[in-house]
């Protein structure tokens, strides 16, 4: 077994994809004052802002550094269903998006509320109205991924939902505060090095 080192600027993650493949059982879904908002061909500077609201605190960057015909290519797709989460003022609070661009399947592509709504069983609510969304006539496989970087209940929360883990593997890239893409507050439980010394690392 050894260690492999990460760049200062770099990070690491696990991530665990899992899948659904049989459609779970009807229940209730959990009630909520917030409301799912389809978003039709939403801009990319509007996007943006609330995948950057609901995603800073754990890393995300992969839609904010891409091209944007590169990005609305993806999200005007016709396979591909954005919602707002909005709460009873009418902020955007969270987000969620479908991809069913591959037959049969849906991936759950992101799905995250704001961390100040955490812990207040929104998170069961979304999740309930994603599954619901998401089987619709014709699929057979659900599927999404997290990782290290992500909530440390995350992971467990996924499985508690009925995803079943099958694949894990190890993601590296530029640490998006180094580059400039998120503030370099953003994430503080994810350990700034980039302005740190090579030499200061310890074994």
């Amino acid at each position: 077994m050894g260690l492999i080192a990460v760049p200062h600027d770099q990070l690491a993650t696990i991530v665990t994809t899992l899948e659904m493949i049989r459609r779970p059982p009807l229940r209730p879904i959990p009630e909520s004052p917030l409301q799912l908002v389809r978003w039709e061909r939403p801009d990319a500077d509007k996007y943006r802002t609330l995948f950057r609201r609901v995603g800073a605190p754990w890393l995300w960057f992969s839609r904010l550094v891409m091209a944007d015909a590169t990005l609305l290519a993806i999200i005007h797709d016709p396979e591909v269903a954005v919602f707002a989460v909005v709460d009873r003022g009418g902020v955007e609070v969270g987000m969620l998006e479908l991809d069913y661009r591959y037959a049969a399947q849906c991936e759950l592509s992101y799905v995250g509320l704001v961390p100040e709504l955490a812990g207040h069983g929104h998170g069961r609510w979304l999740m309930a109205q994603a599954l619901a969304l998401a089987w619709r006539r014709g699929i057979t496989r659900v599927w999404v991924h997290t990782c290290s970087l992500d909530h440390p209940s995350a992971l467990g929360f996924y499985r508690a939902s009925g995803f079943t883990p099958i694949r894990r593997t190890i993601e590296t890239f530029a640490d998006p505060r180094a580059t400039g893409v998120l503030p370099v507050n953003s994430a503080p439980q994810i350990p700034y090095l980039a302005g740190a010394c090579p030499a200061d690392s310890r074994r």
